[in-house]
């Protein structure tokens, strides 16, 4: 069997667009592209699932970002051990990471805990910002 580049996309919603990655994951030469649009607030996704059951070892999975792969810290680490345990590389393009070397490995983990650390600040000025718009009787919440 034959090393395969494999690309994970990911967007947030069915809405939102996946056109950009999936260049890119032309542009890269990668093989197959496995593509979830939910969330990445945790590892339940299944596309996601699905490449991890598909890859084998030597082969690389791509994306184009950490935020892509994973949203918090806890979760990359736990996902990128799990796929190096299976002697598979990982490959962040945003990032120009590449978890064949030591220091891409140290410095994967730098990212993705600041990748958390703006997911959190977003939630955190969202929260501030509907606060601040119910105090002013702007906001009435989600319609039921």
């Amino acid at each position: 069997m034959s090393e395969e580049r494999v690309g994970y996309v990911r967007v947030s919603t069915e809405d939102q667009n996946t056109a950009r990655q999936e260049v890119l994951m032309e542009q890269l030469g990668v093989d197959k592209v496995f593509t979830d649009k939910v969330s990445g607030k945790n590892t339940d996704r299944p596309q996601l699932q699905e490449m991890l059951e598909y890859v084998r070892k030597g082969d690389t999975v791509i994306v184009e970002s950490i935020s892509r792969f994973a949203r918090n810290t806890k979760d990359f680490i736990a996902l990128t051990e799990k796929i190096d345990s299976m002697g598979v590389k990982f490959i962040s393009r945003k990032e120009q990471f590449d978890t064949t070397t030591p220091a891409g490995k140290f410095a994967l983990i730098m990212f993705a805990a600041l990748a958390q650390l703006e997911r959190e600040t977003i939630l955190e000025r969202q929260a501030e910002g509907i606060a601040i718009a119910k105090a002013q009787g702007k906001y009435k919440g989600r319609k039921p």
